[in-house]
């Protein structure tokens, strides 16, 4: 192992933003169980069953694309909604007016509450890129790079292939590989020389399939056995410890 942590070989790495990088992920959750609480409520009535913002969240939302978690969640309870147009109105009940209330929900939540990035992540993007290893950000989040501009982070990454990204270039969401080997591919190093770090279970599955050189799970929730059984390599609570261990 490196000083970073990682297997000699690897000369790039990869980071999901929302709850690796940022601290994202528990406003994002608050804002799909907001969403898909006042439609089921709506649809089911007083007796409806809530949207679990850790079990449901983790399962069908977390690392996908916002149209894709709104598919998955719902073909959970059985329930299927007309696809819609990308632009449909936050209150209409399709798959698209689902996905663009649940982001006017997280963008008022992030304007009143703001917006943290983790001090470890911080040290160890810093660290990484101190010893020469290439950077970049990939996310499904079309609000990427407002995100890394409003924690200062937008000039620690050589490469961003977010969610506006990928609708540009068709490319697959989480869980499938392809917007981290699109980063890599940008970086101009093969899968096999590219760290992923991932804190969802879709992104585990993308690092698995992309036969990444090494996936790091990011474990904020308690959920460290799953991220090991989606693929892996080692979790961690904090990517500062990564440093630490060879400290």
């Amino acid at each position: 192992m490196t000083k970073t942590g990682l297997p000699d070989g690897i000369r790039a790495c990869l980071f999901d933003l929302d709850g690796v990088l940022t601290k994202t992920a528990v406003v994002h959750a608050a804002a799909w169980k907001q969403t898909f609480d006042d439609f089921l409520r709506r649809r089911d009535g007083a007796g409806f069953r809530p949207f679990d913002a850790v079990a449901d969240y983790d399962e069908y939302v977390d690392g996908r694309p916002r149209a894709d978690g709104v598919r998955a969640f719902l073909a959970s309870r059985g329930i299927e909604l007309p696809e819609g147009v990308a632009d449909d109105p936050p209150d209409r009940d399709t798959v698209h007016g689902l996905g663009n209330r649940k982001n006017v929900l997280l963008l008022e939540k992030i304007r009143t509450e703001g917006v943290e990035a983790y001090p470890g992540s911080v040290r160890y993007v810093e660290a990484v890129r101190a010893v020469g290893l290439r950077t970049a950000v990939v996310s499904s989040s079309a609000n990427c790079r407002d995100v890394l501009v409003s924690v200062g982070m937008d000039k620690l990454f050589e490469v961003r292939i977010d969610g506006v990204v990928a609708a540009e270039r068709k490319l697959p969401g989480k869980p499938h590989p392809d917007t981290f080997l699109e980063a890599a591919r940008e970086l101009g190093v093969e899968a096999g020389e590219a760290a992923v770090f991932e804190d969802a279970l879709a992104g585990m599955d993308a690092g698995r399939a992309g036969h990444f050189g090494y996936v790091v799970g990011v474990d904020r929730v308690g959920q460290a056995d799953a991220l090991r059984s989606h693929g892996a390599d080692i979790v961690v609570q904090d990517l500062a410890e990564l440093l630490e261990e060879d400290a």
